[in-house]
C-alpha cells in the first residue's frame, strides 16, 4: 500500500498527519504537485513535482496508483478515476469517495459549476476546521488498521 497526495490544494495539517503516519507505519507517502513542495527528510516521504497545467498532477497520480493505494484528494473527477483503478480516495475532511456515491458527487459538481457559470454565487466550502482534521486522521487510521490487520487463518487445525 502507498499513499498518494494531490498536494497542490491539500491543507498543511493533513500533510503533517500523513508525514507522522508514514514514519509510524513505515509507509510510503508521495505528494504530487505542480509546484515545489518541501517534505521532511525521510525514506518514506517524497515529493514529485510535475509540469504546470490542468490535471497534470491528477494524471500522474492515476498513472501510478495501484489497487488498494490511498489517494488523498478533494478533486471529485480524480477520485472517480482512482476508484476505477481500485484505489481508495479520501478527501481531506475525512470522507471516503465510494463507487456508490461518486456518480452523485460528479453530478452535483457539474451542477454547481453550471450555476457558477451562469453568475450564481454558490459560496464555497466551509473553512477547514480542527474537526475536519480529526475526521481525516480517524478515517485514515481505521482504514490503515483494516488493511494492515493479519488475514484470518483458514483451513483445519
Amino acid at each position: 500500500m502507498h499513499i498518494w497526495v494531490d498536494a497542490d490544494a491539500c491543507p498543511g495539517v493533513i500533510k503533517d498527519i500523513l508525514f507522522r503516519v508514514a514514519e509510524r507505519l513505515q509507509l510510503g507517502v508521495t505528494l504530487v504537485a505542480n509546484q515545489l513542495i518541501r517534505v521532511p527528510g525521510s525514506r518514506f516521504i517524497r515529493a514529485l513535482q510535475v509540469p504546470s497545467g490542468p490535471d497534470v498532477a491528477d494524471a500522474e497520480i492515476v498513472a501510478r496508483v495501484n489497487a488498494g493505494d490511498i489517494v488523498v484528494t478533494g478533486d471529485i473527477p480524480l477520485a472517480a478515476q482512482v476508484l476505477e483503478k481500485g484505489g481508495l480516495p479520501l478527501n481531506p475532511r475525512g470522507e471516503w469517495y465510494t463507487k456508490d456515491t461518486i456518480a452523485q458527487q460528479l453530478t452535483m459538481r457539474a451542477f454547481m459549476e453550471e450555476l457558477r457559470g451562469s453568475g450564481v454565487d454558490t459560496g464555497g466550502p466551509a473553512a477547514f476546521s480542527q474537526a475536519d482534521s480529526r475526521n481525516f486522521a480517524n478515517a485514515l487510521d481505521r482504514q490503515l488498521a483494516r488493511s494492515r490487520a493479519p488475514a484470518p487463518k483458514t483451513g483445519q487445525q
